[in-house]
C-alpha cells in the first residue's frame, strides 16, 4: 500500500471537510492526480466523511484520518475504512495501533529524537511539522542523519511555488490543507488548486 504514496507524494488535508461533500471534492481531487486524502478528526462528523469518501474511491486513492491523538481514535479511522493514521506527533502507542489494524502509520515529528522514536516504532514516514518553521534548511539537516530511504513529508505552508525548495531539500512529499481546501471553497475550485500543486510537483521532479 506504501507504492501508492510514491505515485503521487502529496497528501490533500480536508479540515473542517462536512460528509455532504466529501465525496464530490474527493472525485475532484482524484481527477486531479492525487492518490491519498487525510480527514482530521477536528472536523465534522470525521468518521462518516472517511467511510463515504473510502466507498466512494475504493483502490484509486488511500484514505484516512489526521490529528489521530490515541490508539482508540487509530481503531476507529479503520473500523470507518480508513487506511492511513495521521498524527501531529509522535506517540509509539498510536503508531502501533495504527500498524495492528494495516493502517500507513504518518507521525509528526520536528526533531531528530522524535523522527528516531517515530521509525523505532514502526513509522512508515515522518510528518515534518510544522514545516513553515523547520524551513527547507531544517529538512536537510535533519535528512543529513535519517536513514536512507525515510520518507519525510512537510506538512503546514507548502505552496506550489514553494514545493521546489522544499523538494530539493529532500522532502519526499508533503501535506497540502489550507492552500487546497478550505470550507465553502467549491470543488471545482479544489480540483484547480490540486492540478496547480501536481504540476508543481512533477516539474520539481
Amino acid at each position: 500500500m506504501i507504492g501508492i504514496l510514491d505515485e503521487l507524494p502529496l497528501v490533500a488535508i480536508l479540515r473542517r471537510l462536512v460528509p455532504e461533500e466529501a465525496v464530490e471534492v474527493g472525485e475532484a481531487l482524484v481527477a486531479a492526480g492525487f492518490r491519498t486524502l487525510e480527514v482530521p478528526l477536528n472536523s465534522p462528523r470525521p468518521l462518516e466523511s472517511i467511510a463515504r469518501l473510502a466507498e466512494a474511491l475504493g483502490d484509486r486513492a488511500i484514505v484516512g484520518a489526521g490529528t489521530v491523538l490515541t490508539p482508540a481514535e487509530a481503531h476507529a479511522v479503520a473500523d470507518a475504512g480508513g487506511r492511513l493514521m495521521v498524527s501531529p506527533n509522535t506517540d509509539a502507542a498510536v503508531i502501533a495501533a495504527a500498524r495492528d489494524r494495516n493502517m500507513l502509520a504518518l507521525p509528526g515529528v520536528f526533531t531528530a529524537t522524535e523522527a528516531f522514536a517515530a521509525l523505532a516504532a514502526g513509522a512508515d514516514a515522518l510528518k515534518l511539522f510544522p514545516a513553515e518553521i523547520a524551513g527547507p534548511a531544517g529538512l536537510k539537516a535533519l535528512r543529513a542523519v535519517l536513514p536512507a530511504g525515510t520518507r519525510v513529508y512537510a506538512v503546514g505552508g507548502v505552496s506550489p511555488e514553494t514545493i521546489p525548495a522544499w523538494r530539493a531539500a529532500g522532502a519526499s512529499g508533503a501535506g497540502l490543507g489550507s492552500a487546497l481546501f478550505t470550507p465553502g471553497r467549491s470543488a471545482a475550485e479544489v480540483g484547480e488548486r490540486a492540478a496547480a500543486f501536481v504540476s508543481a510537483w512533477r516539474a520539481a521532479n
